[in-house]
């Protein structure tokens, strides 16, 4: 009777902080039905969906043009209609759960169209080439279609690649010069800051330029020069921008609800930021007392002890999962792990750094970002509508809010008994994420700019290691401002993950598996956290 009394007062109590709503007796039967037919009709409905979300094409490349839109902005209306017209009834949960998707997707397009307007308002929209693996399903940010992952590339390259690549670079000044013509915005961050992004581009394709064909050269070169021409007009163009970037706080309310499927509202995650910033700040003071007369962790200094700091901590972290029947582990986890481990960088360092070079096992455990990505490539998922990345980055609060909450689970799991200075690292790493957090928020509230958000997220970052005269405290604010609800993702998908794992855990009792938990949570995909709930728990999210 106790034991069913508590879980009765959890489920009531996620519910009245949003993240679940009671499910009917009636709907729980239903996670049970056979398949329906007309499941059927949304994956026949969501391919096509997907070819419609692309830009059309003109003159070989993406067409971001006040026509293009607004033809593509009056037809989304129909196609809205059509899903809201797609009866579930019967429906078992997974299946409800990918119309749900595709419906937040189409809400991304519709927010972009009448609020975000990327194409027109935002420089760094129009940058393609990328040199680097992004760890999430989806490039970070909203981007033009058409993107080069060079670091996806195999050189040099097959014949029908380098025919792609040709396309693909012809395509560069089409679509630079016609973004002179497409951006009107006039928020002045979001112009200021985008001709960094821009001349990376430049330097990818010089790098490039030693990598591909002869017969490719001169169109890489052709790129690099439109690339270069248009970073100098977007930083003569910011001189005259002086209006808000962010996108408002009603929008934002509205984008959290209806694109990201967050329970929260922008007031809410202020207060949650706060308190997890002041949570963190006040832990790590404790467990500063705590290891008084403990020599401090001294950051790795070499090439040598990177490579065999860096190898063993992978070893002691998959060791530790294993021996701790945390999750099954699989033969290409382990492989997806040390791909990732890089090379010794001399200095100064950028925040991240100072941690991963104080303990590399740490950042293995955000690493699961590439167990994800190594799922998602090597066990594809059953619907077609999870199979691929999701639009929009609505992935967010399941990927990055995991990764992150991962980093203390793993703490409380007993992962670092042996290290209690690393205990001290994965506060910090806290701090710094709800810090830049309140950024993203305070800047879509246009109640700060960039710089002072960056100032902020600093600030309160401790031991001064997020440091102003680095580039990541401002490449990440600036992310944020093009990406609205991303900043936050990280605390708020952390603390969805960790009422998901609470409910099942109050659900199931001493039947409580850890191992069985993230196997179902690793197999149902990388969806929106909440959606993720309904499926563990049985209990639908507030709508």
């Amino acid at each position: 009777m106790m034991r069913r009394r508590r879980m009765t007062l959890m489920v009531r109590v996620l519910c009245a902080c949003g993240v679940l709503a009671p499910i009917s007796m009636h709907a729980a039967r239903a996670t049970l039905a056979p398949r329906a037919a007309s499941y059927d009709a949304l994956v026949t409905f969501f391919r096509a969906w997907r070819v419609f979300q692309k830009a059309p094409i003109a003159k070989g490349a993406p067409d971001y043009s006040v026509r293009a839109m607004t033809a593509q902005q009056r037809s989304l209306a129909s196609w809205q209609r059509r899903l809201a017209a797609i009866d579930t009834s019967g429906w078992t949960v997974p299946q409800r759960v990918d119309w749900h998707i595709v419906q937040a997707e189409m809400r991304g397009m519709e927010f972009d169209h009448r609020v975000r307007k990327p194409w027109a308002t935002n420089p760094a929209f129009y940058v393609t080439v990328f040199g680097d693996q992004s760890d999430q399903p989806a490039r970070e940010g909203p981007f033009a279609d058409g993107a080069i992952e060079v670091w996806a590339e195999t050189f040099p390259l097959s014949a029908d690649r380098a025919a792609l690549m040709r396309t693909q670079l012809e395509a560069i000044p089409v679509l630079l010069s016609q973004a002179r013509t497409n951006l009107v915005g006039t928020g002045a961050d979001l112009w200021k800051y985008a001709p960094g992004a821009i001349r990376d581009q430049g330097t990818q394709l010089a790098a490039l330029s030693a990598k591909v064909p002869a017969n490719l050269t001169a169109d890489v070169e052709r790129a690099k020069t439109a690339t270069d021409e248009f970073a100098t007009w977007v930083e003569q163009q910011a001189k005259t921008k002086r209006g808000p970037s962010g996108v408002g706080i009603a929008n934002y309310n509205w984008y959290l609800k209806h694109v990201m499927l967050v329970p929260y509202t922008w007031e809410q995650e202020v207060a949650i930021m706060e308190r997890e910033l002041s949570r963190s700040h006040a832990l790590l003071a404790l467990e500063e007392v705590k290891h008084t007369g403990l020599p401090p962790q001294v950051p790795l200094a070499s090439e040598e002890e990177h490579t065999r700091l860096y190898t063993q901590g992978v070893t002691d972290y998959m060791a530790f999962l294993s021996s701790h029947n945390i999750m099954t582990i699989r033969p290409d986890m382990e492989p997806a792990l040390r791909a990732q481990t890089g090379h010794f960088i001399a200095g100064p360092r950028e925040f991240f750094y100072e941690v991963d070079y104080r303990d590399p096992e740490i950042m293995r455990t955000h690493g699961f970002h590439w167990f994800d990505l190594a799922y998602a490539a090597n066990t594809p998922h059953s619907s077609p509508i999870r199979r691929g990345p999701l639009l929009y980055n609505t992935f967010v609060t399941r990927t990055e809010g995991n990764a992150t909450g991962w980093e203390e689970m793993m703490l409380q799991a007993g992962m670092f008994d042996s290290k209690p200075r690393s205990r001290e690292l994965i506060y910090i790493l806290l701090a710094e994420r709800a810090a830049r957090a309140m950024g993203d928020l305070q800047m879509h509230a246009n109640q700060m700019t960039l710089e002072e958000a960056s100032a902020y997220a600093a600030k309160y970052t401790p031991r001064n290691w997020l440091r102003m005269d680095g580039r990541l405290v401002r490449g990440e604010q600036h992310l944020y401002l093009q990406q609205p609800g991303y900043g936050t993702s990280y605390v708020i998908g952390k603390i969805q993950v960790e009422d998901i794992l609470a409910a099942r855990k109050q659900q199931l009792g001493d039947g409580f598996s850890m191992k069985e938990f993230m196997d179902t949570f690793t197999a149902a995909g990388l969806i929106p956290a909440s959606l993720l709930g309904w499926e563990m728990t049985g209990v639908a999210p507030r709508r």
